[in-house]
């Protein structure tokens, strides 16, 4: 089989210190190949959008070289952040232009002959403007989201195309993999995590609010977090426990809002090698998560560094937590969540002191799936080159 040398992805996320599937997966095929280079395309700072949000305007950030990673020499990894400078509706050849320029950035950084690993469907136009054979890899089926009728049809067109043309596709859950390869063949890799990292002793984090803590760690999205019932959730624990949470907060400020006034805790995001701390730290973890078919599509990040970090888990039955074996994990629908969470943190104030299981064996480490990322990185850069279409 042949290494993979050089990659080109398109990301949904920008690489900052909250790591994602992305952060990982890039780590360890940069710590397993010591010629793999990377070109980490972020998504484009929308100067139009930020007008309207009246935020900071900024420029791009364009090509640079990438942070730091420990057992990575420099100058392997490289980050790009183009600029959207008008709506589409006024600029349609923005996306090709933008396209254009992720080919030259990735030219200026030495990635000649690279493989194009595309998380975004968004970004699809790639494929028309480089001669690279691409991975298409699926971490949430975006086609079945709640969107504005023209941001789905631009997420539909991208993904058919990527299907049709993509020499592979992967996914990170089953839901994702039933639902996908009606048309092609299609590889899981699911997401990982580093056990080790949730076994190390830690102080409490000082921004814990003192007494019982019950936990989300993650991005605050309307997709996602089902902030009714985390208004709820808060309410029939009134004093004796706080509901915390650490991650971006992505929600409107009417929803931030509801959630401080309800008495929640709302940290922001915090560094991945800070999360193990709050995890270990916390009384109960939870996952008030909307179920859905959106929802349904993912493979949370959560499930495996929850299960790591061996604190009693209360989810709503969303895809992997319904299906855990775990003793520590219970699924339960919305209705019964708040009296399943207050019975959860009697069971962990009985234990206080007592010694939880501290090790899990059947979690697949970022390393092994980073593993399984490159034997389908380097069989399409064995694959024959696209045409590149006018």
């Amino acid at each position: 089989m042949s290494a993979v040398r050089d990659v080109v992805l398109a990301s949904l996320e920008s690489w900052d210190d909250v790591w994602r599937r992305n952060q990982h997966l890039v780590t360890g095929l940069l710590r397993r190949d010591p010629a793999t280079r990377v070109l980490f395309v972020e998504p484009p700072v929308d100067l139009a959008h930020d007008v309207v949000r009246r935020a900071t305007l900024r420029p791009g950030q364009g090509l640079r070289p990438g942070p730091g990673i420990a057992g990575v020499e420099p100058g392997r990894l490289w980050l790009y952040e183009p600029t959207k400078l008008l709506p589409r509706r006024v600029d349609p050849g923005g996306d090709r232009r933008r396209a254009r320029a992720t080919a030259r950035a990735a030219r200026r950084a030495g990635l000649t002959d690279p493989v194009l690993w595309i998380n975004d469907p968004r970004v699809a136009g790639l494929l028309d403007v480089t001669p690279w054979p691409a991975v298409y890899d699926i971490t949430d089926d975006w086609v079945v989201a709640d969107r504005p009728a023209a941001e789905r049809d631009r997420l539909v067109r991208g993904e058919m195309l990527l299907l049709e043309r993509a020499a592979a596709v992967t996914v990170c859950s089953p839901a994702l993999l039933a639902r996908k390869e009606a048309n092609g063949p299609v590889t899981l890799v699911t997401n990982g995590v580093d056990v080790e990292r949730y076994r190390r002793p830690a102080a409490r984090p000082a921004d814990l609010p003192s007494g019982p803590v019950v936990l989300y760690v993650g991005t605050l999205h309307r997709d996602r977090l089902d902030v009714d019932l985390c208004v709820r959730v808060q309410a029939s624990l009134g004093t004796s426990a706080r509901l915390v949470f650490v991650g971006p907060v992505a929600l409107g400020a009417d929803d931030a809002a509801r959630l401080r006034s309800a008495g929640a805790v709302l940290l922001g995001a915090r560094p991945f090698t800070a999360v193990p701390a709050y995890l270990r730290h916390a009384d109960v973890l939870v996952v008030p998560h909307v179920v859905d078919a959106f929802t349904d599509s993912l493979d949370p990040l959560k499930l495996y560094e929850y299960r790591a970090a061996r604190r009693p888990v209360v989810a709503t039955p969303v895809a992997g937590f319904r299906d855990s074996a775990d003793s520590l994990v219970r699924a339960v629908p919305a209705d019964a969540f708040a009296a399943a969470v207050r019975s959860a943190l009697d069971g962990a104030g009985r234990d206080q002191g007592a010694t939880l299981p501290e090790t899990v064996t059947d979690l697949p480490t970022w390393d092994r799936q980073a593993g399984l990322f490159a034997e389908v990185l380097g069989e399409v850069s064995l694959a024959p080159r696209p045409a590149t279409r006018p």
